[in-house]
């Protein structure tokens, strides 16, 4: 159990903090690192799970305040897994998500394997500094065209599995109950008196 009710919710992109949010107790004080002008990590580790428990061990060693952290990307089959754990690195470097987008798209041009993954690792660390930690891989494809402009990130492009819009075609609601983000939170539900 959180004893002080408050928790950070370690990430510096605010789609992630708005969905991270809306899976969380509603009577927790949700804290972002933004309002304590605390700057983002550089991860390091080469997985999901490696860098989702640095980044909680770095904000809670630097609030002492319980912290959920997520580490999240795309993974495309024919692509050898890229960008996977340099998902938003990608973007950083081409100048948006939406060109990101649109260079994977480009690069599908040849491919028939349109298989992909949403990967979402989460880490949670209470006041006592106690680690847990859950991750899960969403399966789905990737659409032959930018649909859809809801969600953030590499949404618009993926169509998960059993559905066919893409997450930037789906409501926020609809979507923050099915995403792969909700699943990871879902496994992490299941470590007793967490919250």
């Amino acid at each position: 159990m959180l004893k002080k009710n408050k928790l950070v919710v370690g990430t510096h992109n605010k789609g992630k903090f708005r969905e991270l949010c809306y899976l969380l107790p509603k009577n927790l004080k949700k804290i972002s690192p933004l309002d304590l002008k605390i700057k983002a990590p550089k991860e390091t580790s080469k997985t999901f799970k490696g860098n989702s428990i640095l980044k909680a061990k770095y904000f809670f060693k630097r609030t002492r305040l319980a912290c959920i952290s997520d580490d999240s990307g795309l993974e495309v089959v024919a692509l050898k897994n890229k960008p996977g754990i340099y998902s938003a690195r990608w973007a950083k470097k081409l100048g948006s998500f939406n060109f990101a987008m649109k260079r994977i798209l480009n690069l599908l041009k040849t491919k028939k394997n349109r298989n992909a993954y949403f990967v979402c690792s989460l880490t949670l660390i209470n006041e006592k500094g106690k680690i847990l930690n859950s991750t899960y891989r969403l399966q789905g494809k990737i659409s032959h065209k930018i649909l859809g402009k809801n969600g953030f990130g590499y949404d618009s492009i993926f169509i998960p599995k059993g559905y066919k819009k893409t997450f930037g075609q789906t409501t926020k609601k609809k979507k923050m109950r099915m995403d792969h983000r909700f699943y990871a939170f879902k496994k992490l539900r299941k470590y007793p008196n967490i919250f």
